[in-house]
C-alpha cells in the first residue's frame, strides 16, 4: 500500500502544478518567516522590570529593533502568503457569506495593524510571532485539506463502485459544510460580546483576547474533517481494488464513524478551548498552536481508515489458515 492517503494516481495537469507550486511557495515562506519572527520576539519575551535600568535600556532598544524587523518580515506573510484568505474574504463579501475566511481575516487584521501601529509609535504590545505563526498553520491545514479534496475527486473517478462512493460523500460532506457554518456564526457572536466585556473592564487585554479567542476557534479542523476521512477512504480502495463486497461494507460504516468523531471532537474541542481564551488565560501564539494540534489530531484519527482494507484482509487470511485446524 501508498504510505500516503493523499497520493494520486496520476499526474497532475499544469494548472494543478502551478497551483501546488504556488502553495508550496507560500508554505514555505510563512513557516520561514513564522521561525525568524518568533526568535526575533524573543527580547521582548525576556524583559523584566526588576532588572538594572542600564540593562533595560539596551534591552528596550533591541526590542525597538526586533520589532521593526518581525514587521519587515510579517509584511510579505500577509500580503503573498495570506493571498488565498483575502481571496476568500472577498468572495465572501461578494456572495454575502459567512465563511471560514472571515473570523481568520479578522483576526490577522486585529492583531497586525495595531502591532505595526506599536511598533511605528514605539509603545504597545505586538503579537507578530501571533500572526505568522497563525497563517503557517493555516496555511499547513488548509494544504492538507486540498490534497484530500483532490485525492477524493480523483478517486471518484477511478473506482468500481461510484454510486456508493457518492452516497458516503455527498451527506457528510453536506453535514460538515452546516456544522462549520453554524460555528463561526457563533464564533463571531461571541468574540464580540466577550471582546466588548473586556474592553470596558480591562481595554488593554481586549485586543490579545480576541486575537486568541478568533485563532483558538478556527475551524480548521472542522474543515478538515470530512475531506480527510473520505480521502483516506479513496485511498485505501484504490491501494486494495481486490477488495470484497463485506470488506468495502465495513470500511464505509467505519468512515462515517471516524468522519463524525473527527467533525463533532473538533467542535467539542473549539467549545472546550474558547472559556480559555475568552477568560484570558492563552496568549494568540499558543491559540495558534493549540489549533494546529487540533488539524494533525483529525488527520491522525482519519489514518486509521487508510489501514483497514489491509488489517480485514490479514484478519481474512488467518482465519482461511485456522479453518482447517479447527476442524480435525
Amino acid at each position: 500500500m501508498a504510505k500516503s492517503f493523499f497520493a494520486l494516481k496520476r499526474a497532475l495537469t499544469p494548472d494543478e502544478l502551478v497551483d501546488r507550486r504556488r502553495t508550496l511557495v507560500r508554505l514555505g515562506l510563512a513557516w520561514l518567516a513564522m521561525m525568524q519572527v518568533m526568535m526575533f520576539a524573543l527580547p521582548g519575551y525576556l524583559r523584566i522590570e526588576a532588572g538594572p535600568n542600564d540593562s533595560l535600556e539596551v534591552l528596550d532598544w533591541a526590542i525597538f529593533l526586533m520589532n521593526w524587523a518581525s514587521l519587515a518580515m510579517t509584511v510579505p506573510v500577509m500580503l503573498y502568503c495570506a493571498w488565498p484568505i483575502w481571496k476568500g474574504l472577498l468572495r465572501a463579501i461578494k456572495k454575502h457569506q459567512i465563511t471560514m475566511d472571515v473570523p481568520v481575516a479578522i483576526s490577522m487584521v486585529a492583531a497586525f495593524v495595531p502591532s505595526t501601529i506599536a511598533t511605528v509609535v514605539g509603545t504597545g504590545e505586538v503579537y507578530f510571532d501571533s500572526v505568522t505563526m497563525f497563517i503557517a498553520f493555516l496555511l499547513t491545514a488548509r494544504y492538507f485539506e486540498s490534497r484530500a479534496i483532490q485525492s477524493v475527486d480523483v478517486a471518484s473517478l477511478e473506482q468500481g463502485l461510484p454510486q456508493r462512493l457518492q452516497q458516503l460523500c455527498l451527506p457528510l460532506l453536506a453535514r460538515a459544510d452546516r456544522v462549520a457554518t453554524v460555528f463561526v456564526l457563533a464564533q463571531l457572536a461571541v468574540a464580540a460580546l466577550v471582546t466588548l466585556f473586556w474592553w470596558y473592564w480591562q481595554p488593554e487585554h481586549a485586543l490579545s483576547v480576541l486575537v486568541a479567542l478568533l485563532v483558538m476557534s478556527c475551524p480548521c479542523a472542522l474543515s478538515l474533517a470530512a475531506p480527510v476521512s473520505l480521502a483516506a477512504t479513496h485511498a485505501a480502495l484504490a491501494a486494495v481494488p481486490q477488495i470484497t463486497p463485506s470488506q468495502a461494507t465495513i470500511l464505509f460504516v467505519q468512515t462515517r464513524r471516524i468522519t463524525y468523531q473527527n467533525l463533532y471532537g473538533a467542535l467539542a474541542w473549539h467549545l472546550l478551548t474558547m472559556p480559555l481564551a475568552a477568560f484570558g488565560l492563552v496568549t494568540p501564539w499558543i491559540a495558534a498552536l493549540a489549533m494546529f494540534i487540533s488539524s494533525i489530531a483529525v488527520l491522525g484519527n482519519a489514518w486509521r481508515l487508510y489501514k483497514i482494507p489491509a488489517e480485514t484482509n490479514r484478519h481474512a487470511h488467518k482465519q482461511d489458515y485456522s479453518a482447517p485446524a479447527g476442524l480435525v
